[in-house]
């Protein structure tokens, strides 16, 4: 360590991540196994790993796959395109391969603490929404990737399936159906993040909490980070080669501080959410799925109603939602500042082109915040009709800030509910901006950041690479031999296997 003036210098490192969620964790894992050599530092403003969106009550806990995500598979001029739904599965195939791989090497520990095996359930409600699920069900069946899926219109097989759900139900009143795979997962991200940072650690990497970053500037071949200790107010510069800024809602900001060019434009929009939460272990043994029904027109997908068995530290418990809500924070535990400060010359188009042509998503929200619990109660009795308002209590859900891409003539911005990665043109500095389906992905996320920022590394790390991700450069959509393998071995390591 060294002092230059009132600046305290600390000894430099190849790689800092920013923020101690699943975004970092996995990309230190990943590095580690690549360059066990190079040095990682982790700063956290909170006080412990995973406390944000990896938090698991502040996410769905739904290892997202399309297997029952409506969303993921869109009906265009009478078509549903399953494009998106495979990719999607595609990239939860590799994140099973590296949580496999780093369980078989023990860096990872017991999987039945942060994955369980719970059926994923598609929900029509009305004869239109039925069409819709069987043309789904009969796109996606017919690939390799979705194994065993299925479809039902029948009351029984409902009741069967979704024995909370029926009671009370008037089948005759209003038609339903399902379609269901029984290999789907719950996850606690919380959990896996932990498991990670403690073989971190092990391994020598510097993690600090308490530790937040308010600045990034470029020095030459290094990255000077000022870091602000939360306790007591201390400044200091930590160097590093490269940096990976994972901090959630605030990676827009710190990439803008970085003078990263590539967000040039980029804005945020901030939209938090709150569950209906039970623990009545009665009903939580009648619900034993996750079940997605469709979005309301103009909602958000990260609004499309479930209604959810979580296993939080062993701990079995049911959520519904979530229920849109709004806040300027960036993060759930941000500063009410957070939007007011986001905004800047350049990304004021961005902001008012989206606020014109997404009336339905304000109207949305609008009507969302001054939801009452009555009338929450209410949306839930569509997929529970006995529901008793005694048992359910309100939940906080995270916060998650949509991403504006910026305006380009004519156009003016874009609202983008994915994941995006965005690093400067010298691969020195990445962010991970945006939500759903984030924490699922993140491993086929990284391997694009890899790609992106140590392309000339890539050859070098190749037997490496195919080492964590057996099916690294082939096409599982198209290579069903291939997917079987990759399968059998996960659904076995995992602790997936009926």
């Amino acid at each position: 360590m060294s002092e230059t003036g009132n600046i305290q210098y600390v000894d430099e490192v190849d790689v800092l991540h920013i923020g101690a969620g699943i975004m970092s964790a996995t990309l230190g894992a990943m590095i580690r196994e690549l360059e066990p050599e190079w040095t990682q530092a982790v700063y956290e403003r909170l006080e412990g790993p995973a406390q944000e969106s990896s938090y698991p009550l502040n996410n769905a806990g739904t290892g997202h796959s399309a297997l029952c995500e409506l969303n993921y598979t869109p009906e265009k001029n009478g078509q549903i395109q399953i494009t998106k739904a495979l990719a999607i599965n595609e990239k939860f195939q590799i994140a099973r391969q590296f949580w496999s791989h780093q369980i078989d090497n023990g860096k990872l520990g017991d999987p039945s603490e942060f994955i369980h095996p719970v059926p994923h359930v598609s929900f029509a409600q009305g004869q239109d929404q039925i069409d819709y699920l069987r043309r789904r069900y009969e796109a996606l069946s017919a690939n390799h990737m979705f194994p065993g899926m299925q479809f039902s219109a029948d009351e029984d097989k409902f009741a069967e399936k979704l024995p909370l759900m029926a009671k009370g139900r008037d089948f005759g009143a209003e038609p339903v159906a399902i379609s269901w795979m029984d290999a789907g997962t719950d996850i606690n991200y919380g959990a896996l993040t932990r498991q990670f940072f403690d073989a971190s650690e092990k391994a020598g990497t510097q993690i600090h909490y308490g530790h937040e970053v308010v600045n990034l500037k470029r020095e030459g071949k290094l990255w000077n980070v000022t870091v602000r200790n939360v306790h007591t107010g201390d400044k200091h510069v930590a160097r590093a080669r490269f940096v990976f800024v994972g901090a959630g809602g605030y990676a827009l900001d710190l990439l803008r501080k970085a003078g990263v060019p590539e967000v040039h434009g980029y804005a945020g929009f901030p939209i938090s959410g709150m569950w209906l939460r039970t623990n009545n272990q009665e009903l939580v043994a009648q619900h034993q799925a996750k079940v997605y029904g469709k979005a309301k027109v103009g909602a958000p997908p990260m609004s499309v109603p479930h209604l959810d068995l979580r296993v939080v530290d062993g701990e079995q418990s049911l959520l519904f939602g979530p229920y849109g809500g709004w806040s300027p924070k960036f993060l759930k535990k941000g500063s009410y500042l957070d939007l007011f400060k986001s905004i800047r010359p350049d990304n004021i188009p961005s902001y008012l082109g989206v606020a014109a042509s997404n009336i339905g998503l304000v109207k949305y929200l609008v009507e969302e915040v001054f939801r009452d619990f009555d009338g929450k109660i209410d949306v839930l009795r569509q997929y529970y009709p006995e529901v008793n308002p005694a048992d359910w209590d309100v939940a906080v859900a995270g916060q998650r800030v949509q991403v504006i891409k910026p305006a380009r003539a004519p156009k003016f911005g874009s609202l983008e509910f994915g994941t995006a990665l965005v690093n400067d043109q010298d691969g020195t500095i990445a962010g991970i901006l945006g939500a759903s389906p984030g924490a699922s992905i993140t491993p086929a996320a990284m391997i694009e950041l890899l790609e992106r920022c140590f392309g000339e590394r890539m050859v070098s790390w190749g037997d490496k690479l195919h080492e964590m991700f057996p099916t690294y450069g082939v096409s599982l959509r198209d290579d069903k031999a291939a997917y079987e393998k990759q399968w059998e071995w996960t659904q076995k390591t995992l602790g997936l296997q009926a």
